[in-house]
Formats: structure tokens, C-alpha cells, sequence
């Protein structure tokens, strides 16, 4: 199978299981985070300060969040597509870290450790809290992308693909690479909205 055409099913995949996911909004919200741990899993992970963090529990859970894929030694997409979410980011506001966190995946563990994803969130002024980048076991990193359909053993030919979502909704949605900042962070206000109505009914009347 060409590289392409396995991308290509890779994504499909991941594809058919958001949509599978995203049937969950009418679970209770008990039943959907399970759901959504048993699907996204707690594979351990190291952030860019070294610090293990569980995938679902630690990165996604309670947030809205976008994720894309890295690695530090790209030339050309990964520092194009981490400057427009550097703008995304900025268009967000105090929304950013209260309510949306970016999650950068490296999709070359063997050559990329903590302090290299470090490095790279300073060059591109992506350095914030709520910006994790992550890195770990290369078969730990390889369980949680091909998860999200990301997985190639090329990291040349890595997906450029950018994911937005909310466990809590259950809805996720790729995002075209060459969307305009300004409507990736739309997409995003329309989660944090969607986000905040869904904590409101949890609480009830």
C-alpha cells in the first residue's frame, strides 16, 4: 500500500470512529467520559517539561481542544502550521487556557525528547501552560495517533491535519491546515459556547 493510500484509510478510520464517538452526546455525561477514556485511552505520555501526563485524563479531559502533529526537525509545514495556531491562540483571548488547550503531538519520538518539543514551542513563541507538546515510548506515541488517524512511519509524509474537539460534547471535526487563524478560532468560540451550555445542564436547574 503507497504511502498515500495508507494515510488516506488511516484517515477514514479515524474518521468513522469520531463519528462513531460524536453518537454518544445523548449517553449521560458519566457514560460519555467513560466512553471517551476508553476510546482516546490513558497511554502515558511525556509533555515538553518532562512531565508524564496520561492522554485522555491529563490533555483532553475538560477542555476543549485542538491537536496537531509535529516533529522538531520539519522544515517547512510543522513552523508554518504552529505559527497560525501562535495566532489562533492570540485571537482567543483569556479563552485560551481557561477553556481551549492546544495539544502538539511529535510524531518522531526517537529523535524528539522533552527538551527538543521545548525548544521548539520557544522558537515559535508557542510556550504556554495550556499548550502542551508531547513526546514519549515511540509505541505509546504510535498507539495515540493512529487513534486519531495520524499515524505514518514516514514522519516526512506526517498528516497535516489539525483536530478540534470537546470530550464533554462529544463532537470532533478536522480542520483544513490552510484555514485562516481567525476561523480556527471561531470554530473553537463555538465549542468553548458549546462547552460552557453543557456544564450548565450538568449542574441542572
Amino acid at each position: 500500500m503507497s504511502a498515500l493510500l495508507k494515510l488516506a484509510s488511516l484517515a477514514l478510520a479515524a474518521a468513522v470512529a469520531f463519528s462513531a464517538h460524536a453518537q454518544q452526546a445523548k449517553l449521560s455525561p458519566a457514560e460519555r467520559e467513560a466512553k471517551a477514556r476508553e476510546y482516546f485511552t490513558d497511554t502515558k505520555l511525556k509533555t515538553q517539561a518532562d512531565r508524564t501526563v496520561r492522554f485522555y485524563s491529563d490533555a483532553l479531559k475538560g477542555k476543549v481542544v485542538l491537536m496537531n502533529f509535529v516533529f522538531t526537525q520539519c522544515g517547512d509545514a510543522c513552523p508554518l502550521i504552529t505559527a497560525k495556531l501562535v495566532q489562533a491562540k492570540n485571537e482567543l483571548g483569556e479563552a485560551f487556557g481557561q477553556e481551549v488547550r492546544f495539544v502538539s503531538i511529535s510524531i518522531d519520538p526517537q529523535h524528539d525528547r522533552p527538551q527538543d518539543l521545548a525548544k521548539f514551542a520557544k522558537k515559535f513563541d508557542a510556550v504556554h501552560p495550556e499548550w502542551l507538546f508531547l513526546t514519549g515510548e515511540p509505541a505509546n506515541v504510535e498507539a495515540v495517533t493512529k487513534k486519531l488517524g495520524a499515524w505514518n512511519d514516514d514522519v516526512e509524509s506526517h498528516s497535516t491535519a489539525i483536530i478540534i474537539g470537546s470530550p464533554r460534547q462529544a463532537k470532533w471535526k478536522k480542520v483544513r491546515p490552510d484555514a485562516p487563524a481567525k476561523a480556527i478560532a471561531e470554530e473553537l468560540r463555538q465549542l468553548v459556547a458549546g462547552e460552557i451550555e453543557a456544564r450548565k445542564l450538568a449542574r441542572g436547574p
